[in-house]
Parts: structure tokens; sequence; C-alpha cells
């Protein structure tokens, strides 16, 4: 029996025909970057739920994916399609490194960048993109995720003042930001507030015990009696379209990130069947294999399809959020089924830390509910179809 040389799940779909040089040369660095450096520390990080944060913030500011798709104050400018492809490589690494990048990137530097005053962007956007300085963004609450226009966290005048009491919680990158933006409600309207973490009253302790996203820092902030100047607003946010329009450009990046823990998830299993061998032949070999991993095949490819259209949609100004969910919604629920069924191919081998299986499948838990969850998405497409809102 002759065997073919084997092709890698997405060169069937011949979807670097869909990327510039520049985007394909920027993708292939992150990639070298998340092999020569992320994958041989990360299941050590994961095991022991410490990452050198500052560490790696320093090495991508260097790298250049801290904000890398917006424009000035030392950000890259590329194009929104690069910075998925570059998420999704991240990904391939470990969510917890790519989750690092998007709240740094698409929630803090994002909101910075899109409302923030000029004095603002100048103060923190440049260390921000070098990873000097690192970020986090409030607005999750104990008691309100999927609803964040009841946050119960408040801002007061006081004089020229302001006054910030509440709690976030889950906030990646909590307990090691420099700043936080942080989402309060005032007497009139929702508003974003840049704070330093050295403020007093303000403190972030760290969330323990996780079974998800170990290799990052996730923590709870406290906001006690935190008095903040006048010029702390983020000038060009009002209401809740403002933390919203940060939260689109995370989700963004998550449609192109699921998709690198599927993709490494299949590309691991594919490997262990050639190697594998039962009953006299290797375990890719038997058709009940293949034909798992062919569908595991078609359904990454199509998912990695959809990402590189919105990221063109994007790149032109035209992607709405409801796009968006379409997004992160299926390359989410596809890569969860993805990297479960390549699972199975490494039977009892699948669930050690010898392969990365087991750890995407941990994290794409949280992906799974973090920057809005499945049933949201859903109710945004179902709103977008039926123009009937379901969400109370």
């Amino acid at each position: 029996m002759t065997t073919s040389k084997p092709a890698s799940p997405l060169e069937l779909f011949a979807s670097d025909s869909l990327a510039s040089q520049e985007e394909l040369a920027i993708r292939d660095t992150v990639r070298r970057f998340v092999e020569d450096r992320i994958k041989p520390e990360i299941t050590s990080w994961y095991e022991s739920g410490e990452i050198p944060v500052r560490e790696l913030a320093k090495e991508l500011g260097t790298l250049g994916v801290l904000g890398m798709h917006l424009e000035g104050y030392g950000c890259a400018g590329t194009s929104a399609t690069a910075y998925g492809l570059a998420c999704l490589e991240l990904e391939a690494g470990d969510s917890g490194i790519r989750s690092l990048v998007s709240v740094q990137g698409s929630l803090a530097m994002f909101a910075l960048w899109a409302h923030g005053s000029d004095e603002q962007k100048e103060r923190w956007l440049p260390p921000m993109a070098e990873g000097e300085a690192i970020g986090c963004f409030g607005l999750t609450e104990p008691d309100f995720g999927s609803d964040p226009g009841s946050m119960r966290t408040h801002a007061r005048r006081d004089g020229t003042d302001w006054i910030l009491n509440g709690n976030k919680m889950w906030i990646t990158n909590g307990g090691v930001a420099d700043v936080a933006i942080v989402w309060a409600r005032t007497e009139d309207r929702i508003r974003g507030f840049v704070v330093p973490t050295d403020t007093k009253g303000f403190s972030a302790p760290a969330i323990k015990h996780k079974m998800s996203l170990r290799a990052s820092v996730t923590s709870e902030l406290v906001l006690d009696q935190v008095r903040l100047p006048a010029d702390a607003v983020l000038p060009g946010a009002a209401g809740l379209s403002g933390p919203l329009s940060c939260l689109n450009e995370a989700r963004y990046g998550i449609t192109f990130g699921a998709l690198g823990a599927a993709r490494d998830s299949l590309e691991t299993a594919i490997a262990y069947s050639r190697e594998r061998n039962i009953f006299g032949k290797p375990l890719a070999a038997y058709q009940l294999t293949q034909s798992k991993l062919a569908d595991m095949t078609l359904e990454l490819g199509k998912a990695h399809l959809l990402a590189m259209h919105l990221g063109r949609l994007k790149d032109a100004g035209n992607l709405t959020a409801d796009q968006v969910s379409l997004g992160k919604l299926n390359s989410v629920r596809e890569a969860i089924s993805i990297v479960r069924e390549s699972r199975t191919i490494l039977g009892a081998a699948g669930i050690t830390n010898e392969y990365p299986i087991m750890r995407h499948a941990n994290n794409l838990e949280s992906v799974l509910t973090y920057e809005g969850t499945s049933e949201v998405h859903q109710l945004v497409i179902g709103l977008a179809v039926t123009g009937h809102p379901a969400f109370r």
C-alpha cells in the first residue's frame, strides 16, 4: 500500500492565498515566537498557575503584537487580518497568552485609543505598546457579566474629583496591571475611568484555584473610595456603547484565536495517529480515525475561512457587531468540538500534560463564556435575523 505526503489541515483550503505576504510574514514571526518561547514553558506555567507576565509583556512588545492593529503611539498599525492571524498563533500556544495580548491591545489600549484624551493616549499607549506598562479592563462584576448595564460600581463627584466604589471580577492582567480601565455608573450614564493601579483604595486580589486559563493572571478589582482627578474620565465614551465597542475588538480576536487551540489539537491528533500502531498498522490508516480527522479538518477550515472574511470586512471598515458574534460563536463552538474529538484519538494519553489537548480543552471552557457567552451571541444573531430582542 502506498501513502501520499500528508497536507496540514488548513493547506487543503489554500487559505494562505487570502492573506498578503506581509500578513503571512507577521503570522510566521508570531508562530516562531510561540514555538521557541511559549511551547517549551507553557506546561510548567499551566501546572504551577504562575506565569512571568512582565517578562513576557516586554517580549511581546518587542515582537510588536501589543495593540498591533492600532495606529500611532508606538503601535504597529497592521491590518486587522494580520492581528487575527497573530491571535491564532498565540492561542496555538495557549489561550492565556492570547488573552494577555487581547486584554492589553483590544480592551485596555483600544479603550484609550478610541475614547481617550490626547493626554491619556500619550501617557499610556507608548509604554503599553512596548510592554513596559500593562493594562486591564474592568467591566464584569460578581453579579453582572452578561448584563453590564446593571453594574453596581459607581462614581460620584466630589468637587472636581471623582470617587469610585465597587468590585470587578474575572479581570485578566488585574494583579499585574499598571493601569485599569474601569467602567462605572455615574448619576446620568456609564463612564470609563483611567485608574493607575497605585491609586489609594485600589487593590486586585488574585483569583486562585482555577481549572482553566491557569497560565494567565486573573483577579478581582476592588475600588474602595478611589479618588481620581476630573481628567481620569475617558472623554469619548458615554453609555454602554463605550465598553461594548471594546468588547467587539476582543471578540474579533477570539474569532481567530480559538482556532489556534483547535489547529494545535488537530495537528497533535494527526501526528499521534500516524505514529501509534494498533493491530499491525498505524491508527491513521483506519477508516473511523480518518472520518474523525476529515470532519475536524472541514470544520476548522470553514471556521478559518469565515474568520478571514470577517478580517477583510474589518479592514474595509464594514464589520458589524452582529458579524463579530457570528465569528465568536462559531469559532469557539467548533474549536471545543475539535479539541474534544482530538482527545479521543489519543485515548488515555490525551489527558496527560505530555500533549497540549486537555490544556486547550480546559482553556476553551473559559473562552466559551468570556467576552459574551454563547447564549448572548445567539441572541445577538437572533435579534439580527428576527428584529425581536429576546435578552429580557
